[in-house]
């Protein structure tokens, strides 16, 4: 066995992939996610609640703070560093309490600044849910406004551009893995712009919210400390005005977590459709439809040295499943709490920067796949080629408009067109005869012998030039 035990190794070694091999990718949530950000951000409510508090004279005879005092206590919050963690983790290890740490450390902070005749405004008619909720709404926020929606962005950029730059080019369809309708293969990353574009609405348009109301949230230590004040008002200034929040007026002792349930199932589709890009792109690589660029001095097989592997997508639908299973999990989880408070969301709370890690991983991931893709147009004709019978739904339509519009002999297109087409392979001269038989009016029936695979596209072109404007124009706004 090995003599030396790798968790006395210094600098600490990492035990999840997120805070090791893949630190790079995710190291931005660490301001809004982990439990260091957490703790600012507690910092940050409490001293803004104090000098609510104190500023907007809620308890009479209280002085009010000085603009130095004022600035002090905000330059100790902007300061937060290893020091305050420190001080943070000090005060734990006494009080066997995160938010009450907090608490003690501010009082200290008053010292210094000469405010400490007002200390005990610190932490006012507040339970620590009152805290912990507006710090994790402070910090998903920053998370998503200012890290996963722009890798979001980011990846629905690297969809249109692709989507873009292969907007007329053809390629066969496969319905059930079976050939279809010809498309274009940028009509087909449009259509995920599309999807994932209404996600990312969604989630840019999320409400966090937050509350202050106390133990059970009834105001009930506010109304007993000082019966005159409007304790709901206070509040909701306090959440919205000077948090950036959006207020939550009826609550347990607890924030009910429901919007957090539905930014979850937001993100979690997002992934889904992510993934769903992923196992597209990973079947057109393996079709040949895409070539890979090969990244100097990478191996891609350790064995067999002419391979380039798909990793990048890969690597994307693994993190997909992680963040998707950890998304599905909190939200489910965070929506109940026995009674008027349990305490699963706490341990729970601090897997979701897990979630989000996951989640940026894959779309780094695929957006370095896509930007590593040379489209193989010899393939794409190739298959176009050898499948002219998918050019029997132009033709049985043709049959069905005739048809509708007094020309004889149109009867039963579909099973005319199944019985020359269905399970067999036919060429361009097969379709011509065909076509010269069938008695249609010359102008539909040249129309029908001029169309090959490869033009049989429709507006495919033109819904994906649409969709990529679409999107650059929003996100342009």
């Amino acid at each position: 066995m090995p003599t030396v035990s790798l968790a006395e190794i210094t600098p600490a070694i990492a035990l999840g992939p997120l805070d090791g091999r893949y630190r790079k990718d995710t190291a931005d949530l660490v301001d809004h996610l982990s439990e260091a950000a957490l703790n600012r951000n507690r910092i940050i409510v409490e001293i803004e609640w104090f000098i609510h508090l104190a500023q907007n004279s809620v308890i009479e005879g209280v002085r009010r703070l000085t603009p130095d005092e004022v600035d002090g206590l905000r330059a100790f919050a902007d300061g937060f560093d290893s020091e305050t963690i420190a001080t943070l983790a000090a005060h734990e290890a006494v009080t066997v309490h995160d938010v009450k740490a907090v608490e003690y450390t501010i009082k200290e902070a008053l010292v210094e600044i000469g405010a400490d005749d007002l200390s005990e405004l610190v932490h006012f008619c507040c339970t620590s849910e009152d805290i912990n909720n507006l710090s994790w709404a402070l910090g998903i926020k920053g998370a998503t406004e200012q890290v996963w929606l722009p890798r979001a962005k980011a990846l629905i950029d690297s969809i249109a551009e692709s989507a873009a730059a292969l907007a007329e080019v053809p390629m066969l369809a496969h319905t059930h893995g079976q050939p279809a309708t010809p498309t274009t293969m940028g009509k087909e990353f449009a259509v995920f712009i599309h999807r994932l574009r209404r996600q990312y609405e969604r989630i840019a348009s999320t409400d966090f919210l937050g509350k202050i109301n106390g133990a059970t949230g009834t105001y009930s230590a506010h109304l007993a400390a000082v019966p005159g004040a409007d304790w709901p008002k206070i509040a909701q200034t306090f959440v919205e005005d000077r948090l950036g929040l959006t207020f939550n007026s009826l609550t347990t002792q607890i924030e009910s977590h429901d919007w957090d349930a539905e930014l979850f199932a937001d993100i979690a589709r997002f992934n889904r459709i992510a993934h769903n890009l992923a196992t597209d792109m990973w079947t057109y690589i393996s079709m040949n439809y895409f070539k890979q660029i090969p990244v100097a001095g990478a191996t891609g097989s350790s064995t067999m040295p002419h391979k380039v592997n798909p990793i990048r997508f890969e690597n994307a639908e693994a993190n997909l499943e992680l963040s998707c299973a950890l998304l599905d999990s909190l939200a489910s989880t965070l929506v109940t709490s026995r009674m008027q408070r349990d305490l699963t969301d706490s341990t729970s709370q601090r897997n979701i920067g897990v979630a989000f890690g996951h989640s940026l991983l894959a779309m780094n991931n695929l957006v370095k796949g896509l930007s590593a893709l040379a489209i193989n147009e010899d393939a794409l004709s190739a298959d176009l080629d050898a499948n002219w019978e998918v050019l029997g739904e132009a033709v049985q339509s043709v049959m069905r408009a005739a048809g509708l519009q007094g020309t004889p002999g149109m009867e039963n297109p579909y099973e005319t067109l199944k019985e020359l087409t269905r399970g067999k392979r036919i060429n361009q001269a097969d379709l011509q005869e065909f076509v010269s038989g069938l008695g249609l009016p010359d102008e539909r029936a040249e129309l029908l012998k001029a169309l090959t695979p490869a033009t049989y596209i429709g507006v495919a072109a033109q819904l994906a030039e649409a969709e990529v404007a679409d999107w650059q124009k929003l996100s342009e706004a």
